[in-house]
């Protein structure tokens, strides 16, 4: 039913629009435009990196600025270029969401607000970089597993969490009084075992432990054993199974092309449908031509002659 819509809107759209919507398109698609986009991308990204050079700045900062209104600029034709591509249904062009956080990145670059921002303003060129997921197709699939994995990485949390919280209130009952710099708090008993997830510091740890009580040793090694063991390893599974979802996903997208891009798919049936049309009509002419060649010499005869040739096998099966 969308496509019908957007078949039936694009069929009532000015000749116009559909004319400049085709232009940019070809434009868009073409790939030194990409290159060109990507190397404005990096190019900005160099630009924040010497913005952290105080030497740099005070030297070069006329021309740091007037590149940086170059880039915005080129990121601003860039994006209406896409937009008009769209002119013919600009319900594509809401449907990918990497075409509105491109708008919603250059947008903000506008607002008086953000501009008034230091601070805000550079977080805004920072998340320009992110745009080159755009043409790597494999930078875009890990972020897409990344955002798939979310749900389950919030339970991971939540487990996480209610794990340092049972372990860390154990070691402040019982270490609490020996070893205050670590388990003198809950606090300071959660940063402790965080750190001891990453099994950084625990030999030391488990010889501290081991001097105040031998149950120390059972409680490390459970701590390590759920911690270190079960959790981190259900988080790289649930990223993994993310990961190829996403790639799934992205195979099945390649292999079709004219769900995305249903106007030129149309073309290249309408341009197909004329060819086969225009090969028929060679096609009757030729055999036009060889009827005619072929016709009967002799006039009534010769039909005569071809009846009783017909007829003569008929008797022959008979």
């Amino acid at each position: 039913m969308p496509q019908h819509q957007d078949h039936a809107a694009e069929s009532i759209a000015p000749s116009g629009r559909r004319r400049l919507a085709r232009h940019c398109r070809d434009i868009t698609e073409a790939r030194w435009f990409a290159l060109t986009v990507f190397a404005l991308i990096l190019t900005n990204a160099v630009l924040l990196g010497l913005e952290t050079y105080s030497g740099v700045v005070e030297e070069w900062h006329r021309w740091l600025r007037l590149a940086e209104h170059a880039c915005l600029a080129a990121f601003t034709v860039e994006i209406l270029l896409r937009l008009a591509a769209h002119a013919d249904r600009p319900r594509d062009f809401r449907k990918d969401p990497w075409n509105l956080f491109d708008l919603a990145v250059i947008l903000c670059a506008f607002l008086p607000v953000v501009r008034e921002n230091t601070t805000v303003l550079r977080l805004l060129r920072l998340a320009r970089v992110l745009r080159t997921a755009r043409f790597l197709p494999q930078l875009r699939v890990v972020l897409v597993a990344v955002a798939r994995s979310l749900p389950g990485t919030l339970s991971f949390l939540l487990v996480g969490a209610l794990l340092l919280y049972v372990y860390a209130m154990v070691g402040w009952v019982f270490f609490g009084h020996h070893d205050p710099e670590h388990y003198g708090s809950i606090g300071r008993a959660v940063l402790t075992l965080f750190l001891l997830m990453m099994l950084d510091g625990i030999g030391d740890a488990i010889h501290a432990g081991l001097e105040i009580s031998r149950w120390s040793l059972l409680y490390y090694a459970s701590y390590v054993l759920l911690a270190s063991f079960v959790l981190v390893n259900v988080l790289i599974g649930v990223v993994l199974t993310s990961l190829d979802e996403a790639r799934d996903l992205g195979e099945e997208e390649e292999e079709a092309p004219t769900a995305r891009h249903p106007a030129s798919h149309r073309a290249d049936q309408q341009h197909l449908r004329r060819r086969i049309e225009a090969a028929r009509r060679a096609l009757d002419d030729l055999e036009r031509d060889l009827a005619a060649r072929a016709g009967p010499p002799g006039g009534e005869e010769g039909e005569r002659g071809r009846t009783a040739q017909s007829a003569e096998p008929r008797s022959r099966r008979r």
